[in-house]
């Protein structure tokens, strides 16, 4: 048995996710314990500005860099301490990071994540495997998602199934069932579009809230058809995997670029309208591979009730459900994904996968910062 933590904090930016994984002989992962620690004001806003181009950029990312990593092993010690677990029994922590910008098209792709894996290491005192992304760059591919093949290792069964994790950004994995692998199916997985990140930033924009609790507010109001054909209009979705996408092209500056050519649209309507394209974007990419799979949904968007309630009526023949029914908590499925991949790097074991970001080959992803 071997112990790993994994971490992760995503497009969102709602806090990190602190998981410890216990690992049997076979490989096979069991959720020990979990943390959640909100990010500072200060640094939260820095990431944020750091998303999009701006002065002084090197400076500031160098600053959020190192601040986001003692962040992480704040993260950590606060888990060790919750679980009772010593630091000196973890052979590794998966480190995430946090994307600041992912540009996966052309000679010059690229994607960056901050949180320093060094400091990370030397303030745990743990081996840290992080910078999973830019071996699979390296390589022709997208970076992401990565998540896939973890999904393909705890959730693969016989039947056709879809795996939807809603972030900052959603994404899907599709689980061919045996039929279709008997038929040559592979395992793909690809963002689908936004996720929680453009109605979260109208929150804490226009309402006064850092998310819409449940769905509250979206479900009081109404979907803006003029709105709702112009963002689902973006290139971005009638696009061919691979594919992966980030704030990069579905920010606010989007959005209030269509707002500003349409009349005056109610705050809370707007909000439908960003949910509405959310569910729309999920749902079309689930029905393409299948009408009636099973789904499983993970992420912050497993918590918003109307999200779930318009994506089951958007799919009538799936079996719409959170990965709770599979025994991993939604939200705990992505940091564990960070624990899996560590660990696949400690045993020299690839874990991408070429179908879903369309490198070259598979490969052992991440590089290893040593605690001494």
């Amino acid at each position: 048995m071997s112990y790993l933590i994994g971490l992760m904090s995503g497009t969102s930016m709602d806090g990190v996710d602190a998981v410890l994984v216990a690992f049997n002989d076979n490989g096979k992962p069991t959720l020990r314990g979990a943390h959640s620690l909100e990010l500072p004001p200060p640094l939260l806003n820095d990431l944020h500005r750091l998303c999009s181009p701006g002065n002084n950029e090197i400076d500031r990312l160098g600053r959020a860099d190192r601040a986001l990593a003692r962040v992480f092993a704040e993260a950590v010690h606060n888990l060790l301490a919750k679980t009772g677990v010593e630091a000196s029994a973890i052979a590794a922590i998966g480190s995430h990071g946090q994307t600041v910008r992912h540009m996966p098209e052309g000679h010059h792709a690229f994607t960056l994540q901050l949180g320093c894996p060094s400091t990370l290491a030397t303030l745990t005192g743990i081996d840290v495997v992080a910078d999973f992304r830019r071996k699979d760059i390296a390589l022709g591919g997208q970076g992401a998602p990565l998540v896939p093949a973890f999904h393909q290792a705890l959730f693969q069964t016989p039947a056709d199934r879809a795996i939807v994790n809603i972030g900052g950004i959603a994404n899907i994995t599709w689980l061919p069932g045996s039929a279709a692998q008997a038929q040559g199916a592979q395992v793909l997985g690809y963002d689908t579009g936004p996720g929680n990140t453009l109605m979260d930033a109208w929150c804490r924009d226009h309402l006064g809230c850092n998310y819409d609790d449940n769905g509250a507010i979206a479900a009081r109001g109404q979907v803006n058809d003029a709105l709702l054909s112009r963002l689902l209009s973006h290139a971005y979705f009638n696009q061919a995997p691979p594919k992966s996408t980030g704030r990069e092209l579905f920010n606010s500056v989007w959005l209030q670029g269509h707002l500003h050519s349409l009349p005056a649209i109610k705050d809370e309507d707007v909000l439908a309208t960003l949910l509405a394209t959310t569910v729309i974007s999920i749902a079309d990419c689930v029905s393409h591979h299948s009408n009636s799979a099973e789904l499983f949904v993970c992420g912050g968007g497993a918590f918003n009730g109307e999200l779930i309630k318009q994506l089951g009526q958007r799919l009538p023949q799936c079996n719409v459900q959170t990965t709770a029914a599979l025994d991993l908590p939604p939200q705990w499925v992505e940091a564990s994904a960070f624990a899996w991949l560590a660990y696949r790097h400690l045993h020299g074991l690839t874990s991408s996968l070429p179908a879903v970001t369309g490198a070259s080959r598979a490969a052992v992803l991440g590089g290893l910062y040593p605690s001494a």
